[in-house]
């Protein structure tokens, strides 16, 4: 299965509440995510997309995405991970999840669920926004959003445009945890 995030126009390829640490990894809605600067802060929006906001949360519970690396990067778009062969093809053994579009738009900072083709491919590839794109609105589900420490992702490695973000040797997810778990 090859998982991307496609891109409506030319011009859009190419462009450029926290958890307290008592709550069960269930409740939480903090993940930590360890990257080779420092850790980012993100929270995740169970109010937009619960199936996928549990699909990551048991993900992060197994370790899923520690060493994974960030296989996709556009500058001034995306930094795409959560594939473990590291080719954009691959998933997580959990089933696909179906879309849950919402209204929240694609901003600096949101985290998407990547996928193929079909709206209900989402699995385990997910992306960081390193730049608005409205284009993405209602094509792709929401999930979660940067609340602290965007600037270290603005640091991760950046792919080839000419080969669609691919990056050659990519930084890669240190550790991903959920605030109130080991």
């Amino acid at each position: 299965m090859t998982v991307v995030l496609l891109c409506v126009g030319l011009a859009a390829c190419n462009q450029s509440d926290k958890a307290s640490p008592t709550q069960t990894s269930q409740e939480s809605n903090t993940v930590l995510l360890e990257l080779k600067d420092g850790q980012v802060e993100i929270k995740l929006r169970p109010d937009l997309a619960p199936n996928h906001v549990a699909q990551i949360r048991t993900l992060t519970e197994q370790g899923f995405y520690d060493g994974i690396v960030f296989h996709r990067v556009i500058d001034g778009f995306m930094a795409q991970s959560g594939d473990p062969t590291g080719t954009g093809r691959g998933g997580s053994e959990l089933p696909n999840i179906k879309a849950e579009f919402s209204e929240t738009r694609f901003t600096r900072g949101m985290l998407g669920m990547a996928r193929s083709q079909s709206p209900d491919s989402a699995n385990s590839q997910f992306f960081i926004m390193l730049a608005d794109g409205d284009f993405l609105n209602g094509k792709y589900t929401v999930f979660g959003e940067v609340t602290s420490g965007m600037e270290l992702v603005d640091n991760i490695k950046k792919g080839d445009k000419a080969a669609n973000g691919e990056v050659t040797e990519p930084d890669k997810i240190i550790t991903m945890r959920l605030v109130g778990t080991n």
